[in-house]
C-alpha cells in the first residue's frame, strides 16, 4: 500500500493517490470523511498488475480519516499518517493529513 500526495500551487488542495496491491481482489475502495463513508463513491482503478490505484483531490490543512474496502472487507493503510479509534466501527481508521 501507498499514499502519495502532490500539493497544488495553485489551489488549496492536495491530490492524493492511493495505491493498493491486491492481485487476488475483484473490487478495491477507499472511503472516509472525505466521502462520507460511502462504498459507491470511490472505486479504485484496477491495474495489469494486480495493483488498484485512484486519486482523490483534498482540501489542504485537513485531516481525514480513512479505510480501504477490499471486496468487502475493510483494511486500514499501514502507510498511514495516523490511527484513530472509532467506536462506530470498534476500530481504528487511518488518518491522513494534508
Amino acid at each position: 500500500m501507498a499514499i502519495t500526495k502532490q500539493y497544488l500551487k495553485s489551489k488549496p488542495i492536495c491530490k492524493v493517490t492511493f495505491t493498493v496491491s491486491a492481485k487476488e481482489a475483484n473490487e478495491v475502495i477507499v472511503v472516509g470523511t472525505f466521502n462520507g463513508w460511502n462504498t459507491k463513491s470511490t472505486a479504485l482503478k484496477k491495474l495489469k498488475n494486480g495493483t488498484f490505484k485512484g486519486t482523490v483531490n483534498l482540501e489542504k490543512e485537513n485531516s481525514y480519516e480513512f479505510r480501504y474496502v477490499v471486496d468487502g472487507t475493510y483494511i486500514n493503510d499501514d502507510k498511514a499518517d495516523a490511527y484513530a479509534w472509532s467506536d462506530y466501527a470498534s476500530a481504528e481508521n487511518g488518518v491522513l493529513n494534508v
